[in-house]
């Protein structure tokens, strides 16, 4: 028997909705598995908690999920409370550095029961590997001279470690799959020092896999291929900014962003990884109950994959296509039904397919 420890911080919003069906998801895929099981453990960490702490976790927040195997994170975000600098610096970017969590994953994938907004959308399915740790993300810069002569600088830091680690990541990635292609985005015809640089590592450790299709497309073609030919791309890896920009692109052709699932990967497992939605805490929805729980859902599929249950993950992925196939799902995607009813009947199709 497989027992799993994992922290569920449902966080802001529309989190505190959905992350209880994703609970149930893993619950009820335990069950199915017959060999595994999740023992959870929930903490408030929020910006609720920020307002009440001054934090948007304990000081020793990183030291107790350091004794998890893995996080499932709802959301982040209650912006007219705290402000978004402040709640992410607090506690989903401290997660991420703090754990090394340096690959982010998101699958872009046409669903079935979904209406893609692309005309043709052609059966596209791209796994898009973003660098998570470092690249223009990085807090180095600062503001000076304040008034009309106002001067800010903000660095952009790419390591040979970071980078290297994340592309070998996508080619290794690659080759699980059936079309083993790579496609690196860059702006190396812009951007004068880090994309040439990127560009010149992608080369090196692409001659390390003479099997896998490899090539460099600059990211504003490359947003336009998302687009116009998503079926021609396989796996897209990107930095920070790039993958993140060109990741919520992917969840707008699938259809929305409230079906979009994401991993934070620490490869080594020296330290958790950290499983969470694209959508964020939409305070804009939140209480209305009609927030997608498609996407935590597809997360814990991702978190099932990665602790190598990938059978029972496929069963709760086509039980969510199943769902929405059969027209039961949120306004987001032009439906009448509810939070709850989504979730249950995901649910309801996945113990049935369990049980096949």
């Amino acid at each position: 028997m497989k027992n799993i420890e994992i922290a569920v911080i449902p966080g802001d919003g529309i989190g505190k909705e959905v992350v209880p069906f994703g609970v149930k998801a893993l619950e009820l895929a335990a069950e199915i598995h017959g060999g595994l099981s999740f023992k959870m453990q929930e903490f408030p960490w929020s910006c609720e908690y920020y307002v009440e702490h001054g934090r948007m976790m304990p000081e020793n927040g990183i030291d107790i999920l350091k004794n998890f195997e893995a996080i499932f994170l709802g959301a982040v975000g209650l912006p007219k409370t705290v402000p978004d600098h402040v709640s992410l610096w607090g506690l989903l970017i401290a997660i991420r550095r703090e754990m090394k969590q340096y690959i982010n994953l998101r699958p872009v994938k046409q669903m079935r029961g979904v209406r893609s907004p692309l005309a043709d959308p052609k059966g596209f399915d791209i796994l898009v590997v973003r660098e998570n740790a470092e690249g223009e993300y990085s807090p180095i810069g600062g503001r000076m001279i304040a008034g009309n002569d106002e001067i800010v600088v903000q660095n952009a830091v790419f390591t040979r470690s970071g980078t290297e680690r994340a592309i070998r990541f996508a080619f290794e990635a690659a080759g699980k799959r059936d079309r083993k292609f790579v496609t690196s985005a860059t702006k190396s015809n812009g951007i004068i020092h880090s994309m040439p640089f990127w560009d010149e590592v992608f080369g090196q450790v692409g001659r390390e896999f003479p099997e896998i299709q490899q090539t460099s497309t600059h990211i504003d073609a490359l947003s336009a291929f998302f687009v116009t030919k998503p079926q021609t791309l396989d796996v897209v890896v990107a930095s920070n900014l790039f993958g993140d920009i060109l990741t919520d692109l992917g969840a707008g052709i699938m259809g929305s962003i409230g079906i979009a699932p994401s991993a934070n990967i620490n490869p080594d497992r020296k330290y958790p990884s950290m499983f969470e939605p694209v959508h964020g805490s939409a305070p804009d929805i939140y209480g209305k109950g009609i927030a997608n729980p498609v996407g935590q859902m597809w997360t814990a599929k991702m978190m099932l994959d990665f602790f190598g249950f990938e059978d029972v993950g496929q069963l709760l992925l086509d039980s969510i296509e199943d769902t929405m196939e059969a027209g039961i799902i949120t306004p987001d995607l032009g439906g009448k039904a509810s939070t709850t009813e989504v979730g249950e009947a995901i649910l309801t199709k996945f113990k049935e397919r369990g049980r096949r």
